[in-house]
């Protein structure tokens, strides 16, 4: 795993990460061509977090450390259990669902954690080579596997997914912080 963070404007690594905060409501399109706060939807720049990720197993629990260590720099008030959670269940799914077979021939494709803080949203990402939409299914009681996406519904604000293209594309969640209350004595 390779973390590093980066500047909303500063290049074609986090791209990636701003087209799903697009689709979720977080910023709108103006700010790439806008030096104005007013314009871009943000009253600062964001905070963003990325990393890749490899497409073993193992890369399940780095993407929970990545994202407990980012949020705890971060300082952030949001409810850290459900959001590892959330991270856990989008990589699994990738890495259940949208990666090449392994006998398969090309390149293996490319796994990528986003965190993105504005304001008091948070918008977990992950993007991955797969053509195909993620599902949400119903599972049968007993069933063993096949509730990765009723737990993302239901812990997260909101999820969704870019259009899947030849690049791939992300699924993400988003959450809002939980502000301490100020009681009036």
């Amino acid at each position: 795993m390779a973390p590093h963070r980066s500047d909303p404007a500063g290049g074609a690594d986090c791209r990636w990460l701003i087209l799903a905060a697009e689709m979720a409501g977080l910023v709108n399109d103006g700010w790439r061509s806008s030096p104005h706060r007013a314009r871009t939807g943000w009253e600062r720049p964001p905070r963003i977090a990325t990393c890749a990720l490899g497409p073993e197993a193992r890369s399940v629990r780095a993407a929970r450390d990545f994202t407990c260590v980012t949020l705890h720099r971060w300082g952030t008030g949001y409810s850290s259990q459900d959001i590892v959670i959330v991270v856990s269940e989008l990589v699994t799914n990738t890495l259940r669902h949208a990666l090449p077979d392994p006998g398969a021939t090309g390149p293996p494709g490319r796994i990528r954690l986003g965190l993105l803080q504005s304001g008091p949203r948070l918008l977990c990402a992950v993007s991955d080579p797969s053509a195909a939409a993620p599902v949400l299914r119903p599972c049968g009681s007993l069933a063993e596997t096949g509730r990765g996406l009723q737990m993302i519904c239901s812990l997260s604000d909101q999820w969704g997914y870019t259009t899947p293209g030849e690049s791939g594309k992300i699924v993400w969640a988003t959450f809002t912080a939980v502000l301490p209350r100020i009681h009036a004595q």
